[in-house]
C-alpha cells in the first residue's frame, strides 16, 4: 500500500492559514493604536524602499532578517522596545504579505498579540497617515 503524500501549500494558501491565526489591522486603527501607546509599529521593507518611498514616523526599523532576533523579549540582541510578550506588534512590509509571515513567525515566539498591517506600508500612504523621509 502507498501512502498518498498531502501536496504542500502554495503561498497563497499558506497567507490563509496564518492569517486565519489573529486578527489583521487597518493602516487607520493602526495609526491610532500607536499614537495611543498601544502598539509598536515595525517596518521590515528594505532600505531601497524606505529610501524611496519614506519612513513611518516612530516606527521601529528592523530588517525582516532580523526580526525574531530583534523582537524576542528574552532574546540576548532584542530590541529596547523589545518589552514582553504582551506587546502588540503590527509588522509592516511594503504591501503586507511578508508581513503576515513575519507575524505568524512572531506568534511562534510567544507574542501573542503580534499582526500586521493590511496592505502594507502602501496601504498606510494612501490612507494620508504621516510619513517622513531622511
Amino acid at each position: 500500500m502507498s501512502a498518498v503524500a498531502e501536496q504542500p501549500p502554495g503561498i497563497d494558501e499558506l497567507l490563509e492559514r496564518v492569517r486565519a491565526d489573529y486578527e489583521r489591522i487597518e493602516a487607520r486603527a493602526a495609526y491610532e493604536a500607536a499614537r495611543d501607546g498601544d502598539a509598536l509599529l515595525v517596518d521590515i521593507r528594505y532600505a531601497a524602499l524606505r529610501d524611496r518611498d519614506g519612513l513611518i514616523p516612530g516606527a521601529l526599523v528592523v530588517e525582516r532578517n532580523e526580526l525574531e532576533w530583534r523582537l524576542d523579549p528574552g532574546g540576548s540582541h532584542r530590541a529596547p522596545e523589545a518589552t514582553g510578550h504582551d506587546l502588540r506588534v503590527v509588522v509592516i512590509c511594503n504591501e503586507g504579505y511578508a508581513s503576515s509571515l513575519a507575524a505568524a513567525s512572531l506568534h511562534q515566539l510567544g507574542l501573542h498579540r503580534a499582526t500586521d498591517l493590511v496592505g502594507g506600508f502602501q496601504a498606510w500612504k494612501a490612507a494620508g497617515l504621516p510619513v517622513t523621509f531622511l
